[in-house]
Protein backbone atom coordinates (compact mmCIF):
# COMPACT_ATOMS: atom_id res chain seq x y z
CA UNK A 1 0.00 0.00 0.00
CA UNK A 2 1.24 2.95 -0.77
CA UNK A 3 1.73 6.45 1.06
CA UNK A 4 -1.24 8.51 -0.43
CA UNK A 5 -3.48 5.71 0.46
CA UNK A 6 -1.88 4.70 4.12
CA UNK A 7 -2.75 8.56 4.35
CA UNK A 8 -6.01 8.30 3.36
CA UNK A 9 -6.72 5.07 6.13
CA UNK A 10 -5.13 7.18 8.58
CA UNK A 11 -7.26 10.14 8.03
CA UNK A 12 -10.34 7.43 8.42
CA UNK A 13 -8.95 6.22 12.15
CA UNK A 14 -8.15 9.88 13.03
CA UNK A 15 -11.47 11.41 12.29
CA UNK A 16 -14.11 9.25 11.77
CA UNK A 17 -13.16 5.13 13.33
CA UNK A 18 -10.39 5.33 15.77
CA UNK A 19 -11.98 1.56 17.01
CA UNK A 20 -11.28 0.35 13.33
CA UNK A 21 -7.64 -0.43 15.12
CA UNK A 22 -8.50 -0.54 18.25
CA UNK A 23 -7.61 2.81 19.36
CA UNK A 24 -9.68 5.68 21.02
CA UNK A 25 -9.26 9.34 20.96
CA UNK A 26 -9.41 11.67 23.74
CA UNK A 27 -11.59 14.50 24.28
CA UNK A 28 -9.73 17.03 21.71
CA UNK A 29 -9.37 14.23 19.29
CA UNK A 30 -5.36 13.14 20.20
CA UNK A 31 -4.57 9.55 19.75
CA UNK A 32 -1.38 7.94 21.16
CA UNK A 33 1.44 7.35 18.39
CA UNK A 34 2.57 4.49 18.93
CA UNK A 35 -1.04 3.32 19.65
CA UNK A 36 -1.80 4.37 16.40
CA UNK A 37 1.61 3.01 14.93
CA UNK A 38 1.00 -0.60 16.44
CA UNK A 39 -2.69 -0.62 15.05
CA UNK A 40 -1.82 0.76 11.70
CA UNK A 41 0.91 -2.30 11.16
CA UNK A 42 -1.60 -4.76 12.08
CA UNK A 43 -2.92 -4.65 8.35
CA UNK A 44 -0.62 -1.79 6.32
CA UNK A 45 3.27 -1.28 6.97
CA UNK A 46 3.77 1.64 9.22
CA UNK A 47 6.32 3.37 11.20
CA UNK A 48 7.23 6.40 13.22
CA UNK A 49 9.61 7.78 9.50
CA UNK A 50 6.06 6.93 7.54
CA UNK A 51 3.75 8.51 10.22
CA UNK A 52 6.09 11.85 9.74
CA UNK A 53 6.76 12.16 6.14
CA UNK A 54 2.45 11.78 5.75
CA UNK A 55 2.14 14.47 8.23
CA UNK A 56 5.14 16.79 6.66
CA UNK A 57 4.13 16.30 2.72
CA UNK A 58 -0.01 16.19 3.45
CA UNK A 59 -0.72 18.71 1.11
CA UNK A 60 -3.23 20.03 3.21
CA UNK A 61 -2.21 19.90 6.59
CA UNK A 62 -4.63 17.80 7.93
CA UNK A 63 -2.66 16.40 10.68
CA UNK A 64 -0.70 17.77 13.76
CA UNK A 65 1.62 16.33 16.28
CA UNK A 66 2.05 17.56 20.22
CA UNK A 67 5.21 19.28 21.22
CA UNK A 68 6.88 15.57 22.16
CA UNK A 69 5.20 13.48 18.68
CA UNK A 70 4.15 11.34 21.88
CA UNK A 71 -0.12 12.27 20.39
CA UNK A 72 -1.27 13.09 16.83
CA UNK A 73 -4.80 14.73 16.00
CA UNK A 74 -6.36 15.91 12.73
CA UNK A 75 -7.04 19.27 12.20
CA UNK A 76 -10.71 18.93 11.39
CA UNK A 77 -13.31 16.91 9.68
CA UNK A 78 -14.45 14.77 12.32
CA UNK A 79 -17.42 12.81 12.28
CA UNK A 80 -17.32 12.06 16.10
CA UNK A 81 -17.69 14.54 18.60
CA UNK A 82 -14.25 15.91 19.75
CA UNK A 83 -12.81 19.28 20.66
CA UNK A 84 -9.90 20.30 18.88
CA UNK A 85 -9.31 23.54 20.50
CA UNK A 86 -10.59 25.91 18.33
CA UNK A 87 -10.06 29.42 19.21
CA UNK A 88 -12.50 31.95 17.76
CA UNK A 89 -11.49 34.14 15.49
CA UNK A 90 -13.25 37.49 13.07
CA UNK A 91 -13.63 36.23 9.95
CA UNK A 92 -13.16 38.48 6.82
CA UNK A 93 -16.28 39.77 5.56
CA UNK A 94 -16.63 37.39 2.43
CA UNK A 95 -15.69 33.70 3.10
CA UNK A 96 -16.29 30.95 -0.13
CA UNK A 97 -18.00 27.44 0.13
CA UNK A 98 -17.89 25.19 -2.95
CA UNK A 99 -19.84 22.07 -3.77
CA UNK A 100 -21.03 20.11 -6.83
CA UNK A 101 -24.64 21.25 -8.01
CA UNK A 102 -26.60 18.11 -6.89
CA UNK A 103 -26.09 19.47 -3.83
CA UNK A 104 -27.40 23.23 -4.52
CA UNK A 105 -31.22 22.96 -4.30
CA UNK A 106 -30.49 21.03 -0.66
CA UNK A 107 -28.29 24.70 0.04
CA UNK A 108 -30.46 27.23 -1.47
CA UNK A 109 -33.47 25.79 0.62
CA UNK A 110 -31.84 25.10 3.75
CA UNK A 111 -28.23 26.42 3.83
CA UNK A 112 -24.94 24.93 4.78
CA UNK A 113 -25.11 22.09 7.33
CA UNK A 114 -22.40 20.51 8.91
CA UNK A 115 -24.06 16.65 7.52
CA UNK A 116 -21.62 14.18 9.18
CA UNK A 117 -19.17 16.25 9.91
CA UNK A 118 -18.81 18.89 13.17
CA UNK A 119 -18.46 22.16 11.32
CA UNK A 120 -19.18 23.51 8.14
CA UNK A 121 -16.32 24.20 6.21
CA UNK A 122 -15.72 27.04 4.35
CA UNK A 123 -12.45 28.59 2.43
CA UNK A 124 -10.84 31.89 2.13
CA UNK A 125 -10.67 32.27 -1.29
CA UNK A 126 -12.36 31.58 -4.77
CA UNK A 127 -10.14 29.19 -6.20
CA UNK A 128 -9.50 27.29 -3.41
CA UNK A 129 -13.60 26.65 -3.29
CA UNK A 130 -13.60 25.76 -6.96
CA UNK A 131 -10.83 22.96 -5.87
CA UNK A 132 -13.15 21.91 -3.36
CA UNK A 133 -16.54 21.79 -5.52
CA UNK A 134 -14.60 19.80 -8.12
CA UNK A 135 -14.12 16.84 -5.89
CA UNK A 136 -17.69 16.13 -5.73
CA UNK A 137 -18.34 16.39 -9.32
CA UNK A 138 -19.60 19.99 -11.28
CA UNK A 139 -19.09 22.60 -9.11
CA UNK A 140 -21.25 25.65 -7.60
CA UNK A 141 -19.81 28.46 -5.26
CA UNK A 142 -21.36 30.02 -2.91
CA UNK A 143 -20.00 33.79 -1.20
CA UNK A 144 -20.23 33.26 2.50
CA UNK A 145 -21.64 36.82 4.09
CA UNK A 146 -19.50 35.83 7.26
CA UNK A 147 -19.09 39.33 8.30
CA UNK A 148 -22.81 39.73 8.35
CA UNK A 149 -23.17 36.32 10.31
CA UNK A 150 -20.68 37.23 13.18
CA UNK A 151 -21.91 40.54 13.96
CA UNK A 152 -25.59 38.61 14.10
CA UNK A 153 -23.62 36.48 17.13
CA UNK A 154 -22.56 33.45 14.63
CA UNK A 155 -18.95 31.79 15.82
CA UNK A 156 -16.15 31.23 13.64
CA UNK A 157 -13.03 29.20 13.86
CA UNK A 158 -9.85 28.68 11.97
CA UNK A 159 -8.21 25.61 11.61
CA UNK A 160 -4.50 25.02 12.13
CA UNK A 161 -4.24 24.62 7.94
CA UNK A 162 -6.34 27.63 6.99
CA UNK A 163 -10.36 25.98 6.71
CA UNK A 164 -12.81 28.34 8.19
CA UNK A 165 -15.30 26.53 10.44
CA UNK A 166 -18.53 26.73 11.51
CA UNK A 167 -21.62 25.38 12.63
CA UNK A 168 -24.19 26.39 10.08
CA UNK A 169 -24.79 29.29 7.30
CA UNK A 170 -28.59 30.02 6.82
CA UNK A 171 -29.38 30.67 3.36
CA UNK A 172 -29.86 34.46 3.88
CA UNK A 173 -25.95 34.53 4.55
CA UNK A 174 -25.69 32.75 0.81
CA UNK A 175 -24.68 34.01 -2.14
CA UNK A 176 -24.62 31.95 -5.06
CA UNK A 177 -22.11 33.20 -7.93
CA UNK A 178 -23.28 33.72 -11.51
CA UNK A 179 -21.90 32.66 -13.97
CA UNK A 180 -18.87 30.88 -14.51
CA UNK A 181 -17.01 29.78 -11.57
CA UNK A 182 -14.02 31.07 -13.10
CA UNK A 183 -14.85 34.64 -13.70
Amino acid sequence: MGLRETSKFMSLILRHKPEAIGISLDEHGWANVDELIEGISKTHEFSMEILEEIVRTDEKQRYSFNEDKTLIRANQGHSIPVDVELDEVEPPEELWHGTATKYEASIDEHGLIPKSRLYVHLSKDKETAVKVGQRHGKPVLYIVKAGDMYKAGYKFYLSKNGVWLTKEVPPEYLEKTQGNCWD
